[in-house]
């Protein structure tokens, strides 16, 4: 990529090949040779990360499918039990699920650090033309990512944006009908969004290929835009910027670490982990975060056509960056008016992104036409006058020259945009994490958990109690579909021995077959079988509970979550707090009254319950004082009953938590180790280059 290579190998092996194909030439002289700005900054580091990001989510990705199902009706218990059945399963869907939003951080801090610093301008264009394509790419792949585990959001938002197509004039309606396979979303979507998820990240590898090579032509851009004139303005790529790259990726990690082992529901939707349903639409669909700014311009445009191509032209205007802006100067470093009119655009990508997650209505939608105004005025109207206006500070003549002159503390700008950047992040996290279940219901009560917090673990006695409620009381109605009776002998569980599982699993009856007759039969439970349902069908069970199917509890804390606001998201980022779902669950199991308050009404045969959306729920109390009796002596109460099995529910819905906050801890305190020696080894490299 960098041109033919001097390099040769020592050794007679390695000389061998070389001689037959220079493939170590090539290396050396494009990562060992190659010819590096000596005044890089950190924001250069995150191509290394986004090349890190890219081989773990393909790496990630290809483990996973060889377990994972697509059909409509196995995806979901697919994924569920690629969670629990699968050795480090859970490691393996946190680190692909969490790294897909770790791989959009990284690629909006990369394009926004090419906006900056004008790494769009001659002779970049295909490079930067070459970037706009890979986003592309991602964010089609990550559609696809996100429609695979079959939730009510991801069919609900896999039925919205196909939609989309339908606007295509003539042409829309058969467009939409061949990416469904069908009349609606179903079986076929599914395995056509699997296949093209898991053909085109290597598509995106192909052209992060051409990205790179055409980055080695033209030469890295760097922070005060002037291009290297002597050897003194360069330094070999290996080992000063692949050590400092390893420093980045290494400190990139820990934030990565952080959202896989202890906060690894958080950037996702509650709604997920219901089993997709399409008999019934979410009350607000919303795509992932990171999704959200292009979503608020759709939506801010009253015609589904003209929102469409705005959509996709809020994307596609990026390539014409390089001409709209015409100003000599690249780098905004030296031009006072357009590094403002930067960061006046960050603040509205970020409100854009902000009002993606809103309801489409009042305020909100004319504050999303104003800023999508403001989005496109940017680059239509903005830079291209800032070319012409705009009288730029003096450029240093060389890099040398602006490294020499460089004083004061060089940290001041880069703190203050990760400042930025992390209240924006807060803000995505914050707006997305809005739960339907206390739309016009009281915010339920917070509660102390045992296994919240990054050291938590479950309560062993809570969870005996809790499996003992579940038993005499919530059995009659829910089941347990994901949870199978040998995982209460595992470590993190209730504490049981083999045996005692056993025994408990024996209690039960589950129907098998065919026998060598042809008939289905009723067995004892074994260790290896999953909880039954109490009724056949769900036929059975609607026409046992008033037409309502009764959920499966195994998954009812992470299905549920309710509105934080501000500033408590900013509060539960640092301090890991994801008891949404557990607080919401005791809160509905303890917000019965036995009558409605005065002058609220609710239907007939329903119950009223303060917590519960429209207070009008169809399940009577559950729960009442001395119903159920511990043999440790703890109170028979329904606060009891339902701190109690809300813990056991909460182990349910996710069985290898401890082992996720133990192994965390463990990678915490590597990580850090690996991230100092990084540190200090690549100021030794420096030393002699600043």
């Amino acid at each position: 990529m960098s041109g033919p290579s001097d390099y040769q190998p020592s050794n007679p092996a390695l000389q061998w090949i070389e001689r037959r194909l220079p493939i170590f030439g090539l290396m050396h002289s494009s990562f060992v040779a190659y010819p590096t700005p000596r005044n890089l900054n950190y924001w250069w580091t995150f191509g290394a990360i986004l090349s890190f990001m890219l081989g773990m989510q393909i790496l990630t990705g290809v483990i996973l499918a060889m377990h994972y199902t697509p059909h409509a009706d196995l995806a979901f218990k697919s994924v569920e039990l690629i969670v629990r059945d699968v050795n480090y399963g859970w490691l393996l869907r946190n680190m692909h699920a969490v790294g897909a939003s770790m791989f959009f951080v990284a690629v909006y801090v990369h394009m926004f650090r090419g906006l900056y610093y004008g790494s769009y301008k001659e002779p970049r264009e295909v490079l930067w033309i070459l970037g706009v394509i890979i986003y592309l790419l991602m964010m089609a792949t990550g559609f696809m990512g996100y429609v695979l585990p079959w939730g009510q959001m991801s069919f609900w938002g896999a039925t919205v944006i196909t939609n989309l197509f339908s606007a295509i004039p003539y042409v829309g309606e058969s467009v939409v009908t061949l990416l469904w396979g069908g009349y609606s979303v179903g079986n076929p979507t599914l395995n056509r969004f699997f296949s093209l998820h898991y053909l085109l990240p290597f598509l995106i590898a192909g052209v992060v290929v051409l990205h790179v090579w055409a980055l080695h032509v033209a030469g890295q851009n760097n922070p005060d835009g002037v291009e290297p004139k002597t050897e003194k303005d360069t330094v070999p790529f290996t080992p000063h910027a692949t050590i400092k790259d390893m420093f980045g990726v290494a400190c990139f990690m820990l934030l990565y670490a952080w959202f896989i082992f202890y906060m690894p529901n958080y950037l996702g939707d509650a709604d997920n982990y219901i089993p997709a349903n399409p008999g019934v639409t979410p009350p607000h669909i919303v795509p992932e975060w990171y999704y959200l700014p292009f979503y608020a311009i759709l939506r801010s445009i009253p015609n589904k056509l003209a929102g469409v191509i705005a959509m996709f032209g809020a994307i596609i205007i990026l390539c014409f960056l390089p001409w709209l802006d015409a100003a000599k100067t690249k780098s905004s470093k030296y031009r006072p008016l357009a590094k403002q009119f930067f960061w006046i655009f960050v603040v509205v990508c970020i409100l854009l992104g902000y009002l993606g997650a809103q309801p489409p209505e009042g305020i909100y939608v004319v504050a999303g036409r104003v800023l999508t105004v403001c989005y496109f005025a940017y680059f239509l109207i903005v830079l291209p006058l800032l070319s012409r206006i705009e009288k730029p500070r003096p450029v240093p003549n060389s890099i040398s020259d602006a490294v020499l002159a460089k004083t004061g503390s060089r940290s001041t700008p880069m703190v203050s945009t990760a400042i930025m950047l992390a209240l924006a992040g807060s803000l995505f996290a914050g707006s997305i994490d809005s739960a339907k279940a206390s739309e016009g219901s009281d915010t339920p009560p917070g509660n102390k958990w045992s296994f919240s917090g990054p050291f938590g673990k479950f309560d062993r006695g809570a969870l005996q109690r809790g499996l003992k409620v579940y038993k005499e009381v919530c059995s009659s109605c829910h089941g347990l579909s994901y949870i199978a009776f040998r995982n209460l002998a595992e470590a993190g569980g209730p504490g049981y021995s083999v045996a005692q599982a056993a025994a408990f699993a024996s209690e039960y009856k589950v129907k098998d077959g065919p026998n060598d007759a042809g008939d289905m039969f009723e067995r004892a439970g074994r260790p290896a079988d999953y909880f039954p349902s109490p009724f056949p069908n769900e036929q059975a069970a609607r026409a046992a509970n008033g037409g309502a199917a009764p959920p499966d509890l195994s998954l009812i804390t992470k299905a549920r979550s309710y509105k934080r606001g501000f500033p408590w998201f900013i509060i539960d980022f640092f301090s890991q707090y994801q008891e949404q779902g557990p607080d919401y669950v005791a809160a509905v199991l303890q917000g019965y009254e036995d009558k409605a308050p005065e002058g609220v009404t609710i239907p007939e045969g329903s119950y009223f319950n303060k917590y519960f959306p429209g207070h009008a729920i169809k399940m009577p109390k559950p729960l009442s004082d001395g119903q159920v009796t511990f043999d440790d002596g703890s109170p028979a109460t329904v606060a009891q009953y339902a701190k109690d099995v809300t813990t056991f529910l909460m182990w349910t819905a996710e069985p290898h938590m401890e082992a996720r906050k133990r192994l965390g801890f463990q990678v915490f305190v590597f990580l850090i180790l690996f991230a100092g020696l990084m540190y200090f080894t690549k100021k030794k490299v420096w030393a002699s280059s600043h």
